[in-house]
């Protein structure tokens, strides 16, 4: 299935039949803007998790991990409180997300084991966990399927608009939806960013074909973004599947669609990176394999020096020889081809004449843009004659990144 035939409807992350959602203030933020919000997936559904690699992770995703693996991906319901990482906080981070997850699954009256939480904000900082239990009658009570919008709005922290999306198509003659939603726009670098997403879908798939699908999107997707190249204590993708059970001849069809969603919240991110300016595609072609060009295509995005170079519509492209040159793939330089937009600076390893100012011309025409799907800033850089292609996604750095950051917590 082609992924034009997958249309865009309403409705974010609630728009699949049976799933609901609901999004509230309940002063977990000192700005008293909207701070927790639910996802209740219908009976039977499966749910399938992409985490953080750090280290330092936070239990919110360690209890995740855990009960995805208990239950089989049984879950019915996530939590989502923004304000707080709810890392680095040691046995009271456990204890907070257990206390708030066995709660809602007595309002719910679901087994603890089905709930799952997850936890954006400042690291180091508690869940003010009172709050959050008293906010939990009145959260459930704004579930409904037309609440996407409140759910968006109430897991952002340092975002400036909220990302979401659902699209509809029909396979083998019925109509399949898929939503979702994100959080994301600085320490966004993902190895599974601060970065949350949630992906519904009314076609049940088995949880085995389920998992392996929803993994091969992240990869191509959430995990070939970048903003700053600081990845989070908190990162998580889930997906839920859920409804009739589709026939595996179009487990493809299903795959597209989900692509294309999670393609456009994972540029959704990036586009609204803090202080960012201009969202960037760079792709790559011509690796020995699509991992080989994804890592290549990835190094560009987080260099410092051509998102700065971006910033300043400088087509500086030794700047993004050189972030591709330190991958760590090999390549012959011999046979390196380089653009930018429509215009080709390097072929055959070799600059060629161009014109400085239509070039900076192009990447300043890219500047404040907000379709994400079609008007980044495209970088296509050509490394040899195989097979393998991919493409990332970044912004430009700002003097206003620097200032955001500088004073996040004071």
């Amino acid at each position: 299935m082609e992924s034009s035939l997958w249309s865009p409807i309403s409705g974010g992350i609630a728009a699949p039949r049976g799933f609901q959602a609901a999004g509230i203030t309940a002063g977990l933020k000192v700005s008293n803007n909207p701070d927790l919000a639910l996802i209740v997936a219908p009976y039977g559904a499966v749910c399938s998790g992409t985490f953080t690699t750090s280290s330092a992770r936070a239990e919110c995703i360690n209890l995740a991990v855990s009960r995805l693996e208990s239950t089989h991906g049984a879950i019915r319901a996530i939590l989502i409180n923004s304000g707080q990482a709810n890392a680095c906080t040691g046995k009271r981070g456990l204890e907070d997300s257990l206390l708030a997850t066995k709660t809602l699954a007595n309002r719910l009256e679901l087994n603890d084991q089905q709930i799952l939480i997850c936890s954006t904000g400042v690291i180091g900082d508690p869940i003010p966990i009172q709050a959050l239990l008293a906010g939990i009658d009145p959260l459930v009570a704004a579930l409904d399927e037309e609440n996407g919008d409140a759910a968006a709005k109430a897991i952002l922290t340092t975002d400036l608009v909220e990302k979401q999306i659902a699209f509809q198509a029909s396979i083998g003659g019925k109509a399949v939806r898929i939503g979702g939603m994100a959080k994301g726009s600085g320490m966004i670098h993902p190895n599974m960013a601060t970065m949350l997403a949630f992906l519904t879908c009314d076609a049940f798939v088995p949880q085995e074909v389920w998992c392996k699908m929803v993994k091969r999107v992240v990869n191509s997707t959430f995990n070939c973004i970048s903003v700053d190249g600081d990845t989070s204590t908190n990162d998580a993708c889930l997906a839920f599947a859920a409804g009739e059970l589709l026939s595996s001849k179009y487990f493809t069809d299903l795959e597209v669609g989900l692509m294309k969603v999670a393609s456009h919240l994972a540029k959704a991110i990036v586009r609204d990176g803090e202080g960012a300016n201009c969202l960037m595609e760079v792709t790559v072609d011509g690796a020995k394999t699509d991992a080989e060009a994804r890592f290549i295509a990835r190094a560009i995005c987080s260099s410092s020096l051509v998102k700065t170079a971006i910033h300043g519509c400088d087509p500086n492209w030794g700047r993004i020889i050189a972030a591709a040159g330190r991958a760590d793939i090999s390549f012959s330089l011999s046979e390196v081809s380089l653009s930018i937009g429509e215009y080709m600076l390097l072929k055959g390893g070799l600059p060629i004449a161009f014109k400085k100012d239509l070039v900076a011309g192009y990447m300043r025409e890219k500047f404040n843009m907000h379709d994400v799907d079609d008007d980044a800033l495209k970088i296509r850089l050509i490394i040899g004659k195989g097979n393998g292609s991919a493409s990332a996604w970044g912004c430009d750095f700002s003097k206003e990144y620097v200032r955001i950051n500088a004073d996040y917590t004071t």
